[in-house]
């Protein structure tokens, strides 16, 4: 597993939003999956703790991160700042009462976990969300940083992946915790695999009608709908000369498509909330059928974020405002 940095409040990612609405469906198919055994799919707090390996990671980590962010403390018997912070991360996965797992790595005996992870030094703590892997913090760190950086990653893996943690019962036998459900194969999933390696390989063309094939049969397919949002969005940008894009719309305010494309580089470069402020600003200049484009626009590309996303939802008020 090569680990992708991911910026809790950066960029945007396509492949990390594609990310995020597989790990909700994932995280509904478990919680389904539990409730028609009867269980409650709780865990002993014991097993909020849990030593991984190299061997164990992919199932131990990665799919774990599907249901619940996964903090990952990297550390050694020999280093002295370990031992001060990994007490406190464990302490602290108890009580956050299963909003986020705790993975402890001993480097010493998984060197190829710390070479993927880049780690130059311990005690270094990173987490995994749906997946992808993201730097917290290294060296020592004082419990209330901690806290508050715990604090955003329970708030990401909520808002942005679905994640709303383990269920933890104090009654619960350790050492029970749960397997991953496995998501059952759909109707659907040889195109949308098709979709994903057309969009893998540059076809954007072949993605994009893949996409509709799917929709064709299944107008509320989710991850088609996604999939369809992020074909479209990189097939106009294709090719296109960015700093001519922008002089344009710098120079031509008042041009909807020159606006709408300059919204399309903002979003692509990660600059989600200027995007959105570019073509609710355009929205509030325009009428009529301009005003019309401008507005299905921004609504593709709200789709490309994703409808959970804090900056889609302040984005959907601002422009009901600019609307009405």
């Amino acid at each position: 597993m090569q680990p992708r940095n991911m910026s809790m409040s950066g960029v945007v990612d396509l492949a990390a939003v594609k990310a995020a609405q597989e790990a909700k469906a994932k995280a509904e198919q478990a919680r389904a999956q539990s409730a028609r055994e009867g269980g409650t799919g709780a865990i002993s707090p014991a097993d909020l703790v849990i030593d991984v390996d190299e061997a164990g990671f992919e199932r131990d980590v990665l799919q774990r991160s599907a249901e619940v962010p996964v903090v990952i403390d990297f550390w050694a018997e020999w280093c002295e700042p370990c031992k001060q912070l990994s007490p406190v991360l464990e302490r602290l996965a108890v009580e956050y009462n299963g909003r986020f797992l705790l993975a402890k790595i001993d480097v010493d005996a998984n060197q190829m976990l710390m070479q993927q992870f880049g780690i130059q030094g311990i005690p270094a703590v990173f987490a995994v969300v749906a997946g992808q892997a993201l730097p917290l913090f290294q060296g020592a760190a004082g419990e209330a940083q901690i806290r508050q950086t715990l604090d955003q990653l329970v708030q990401v893996g909520e808002q942005r992946f679905g994640l709303t943690g383990l269920t933890v019962d104090p009654d619960a036998e350790p050492g029970g915790a749960p397997e991953a459900a496995e998501r059952p194969a759909g109707p659907h999933d040889g195109l949308l695999e098709a979709a994903v390696q057309a969009l893998d390989s540059g076809d954007l063309s072949g993605a994009v009608q893949a996409y509709k094939n799917v929709l064709n049969e299944d107008p509320g397919n989710e991850e088609a709908k996604l999939g369809l949002a992020q074909a479209e969005l990189l097939q106009r940008v294709q090719g296109v000369d960015p700093q001519q894009v922008r002089r344009d719309a710098a120079d031509k305010p008042a041009d909807v498509q020159a606006q709408i494309a300059a919204a399309d580089l903002d979003l692509v470069g990660g600059h989600v909330e200027d995007a959105f402020g570019r073509l609710i600003e355009t929205v509030q200049r325009t009428v009529g059928d301009d005003r019309d484009t401008v507005r299905m626009r921004l609504l593709e590309l709200f789709e490309v974020v994703g409808p959970d996303d804090p900056r889609v939802i302040a984005a959907r008020r601002a422009l009901a405002r600019a609307l009405f």
